[in-house]
């Protein structure tokens, strides 16, 4: 059983939620915040395995909630939704630590398959759009500061075909593709993207894709 808490300052929203979950088998409401203060406090008591966090709230909002739920290393994921594909409190959700973000007007299958994805680890945005994404707020969001960047300590744990295998998460190469243009099988990518999220405390895909950016292995429109 996936429990879920419910994060949103708008009482309809969470009641929308609130009745997906009810009516979905293996998914359990475990209880709902109207804004960021309450859904850290709420995180810590209960532990549920996703949290599906608003982004715009009064007081505390989802980025900062997000950021303190993840920065307590237990094992509760994010998932922000945000009312724009171009939101850039999405994209500082990501940075925050949130392990994908949907859309509010995602067809409620979406938002099950998106809640299931990230409790078992996976990333809710595909490769190839997370890398559209984050290449449309690189300059604001990732840019460097100027000059080359310095060695990044998360880098020094890779081999050379893992750092090979980082570049291509964070060109936003499918599985398939890392297999085909690397001549692996993807069995062995699979294996090789585990060591590599382990390596640099990735918790995700998307955080890969945003350890590449950071450490100077990819740029926007690489």
């Amino acid at each position: 059983m996936t429990t879920v808490l419910v994060v949103d300052d708008q009482p309809l929203q969470r009641m929308g939620v609130r009745m997906l979950l009810e009516g979905t088998p293996g998914l359990d409401l475990a209880g709902e915040a109207a804004h960021g203060g309450e859904a850290v406090r709420m995180a810590a008591e209960l532990r549920p395995d996703v949290v599906v966090m608003d982004v715009r709230m009064p007081g505390m909002d989802g980025i900062e909630a997000t950021r303190r739920i993840v920065a307590s290393g237990g094992r509760t994921r994010v998932l922000i939704v945000t009312t724009f594909d171009l939101d850039e409190y999405a994209y500082a959700g990501l940075r925050a630590g949130a392990s994908g973000f949907l859309l509010k007007d995602a067809h409620p299958e979406e938002l099950v398959a998106g809640i299931r994805a990230v409790a078992t680890g996976d990333a809710v945005v595909a490769p190839r759009l997370t890398r559209r994404l984050l290449d449309a707020y690189a300059h604001r969001v990732l840019a460097p500061s100027g000059g080359p960047a310095p060695q990044d300590p998360r880098l020094q744990a890779l081999s050379d075909r893992e750092r090979e295998v980082l570049v291509a998460i964070g060109r936003g190469w499918t599985n398939t593709e890392i297999a085909e243009r690397l001549v692996l099988s993807e069995s062995t990518v699979k294996k090789h993207v585990g060591r590599v999220l382990a390596k640099i405390g990735a918790r995700d895909r998307i955080q890969a894709v945003i350890t590449a950016y950071d450490a100077g292995l990819v740029r926007a429109k690489d």
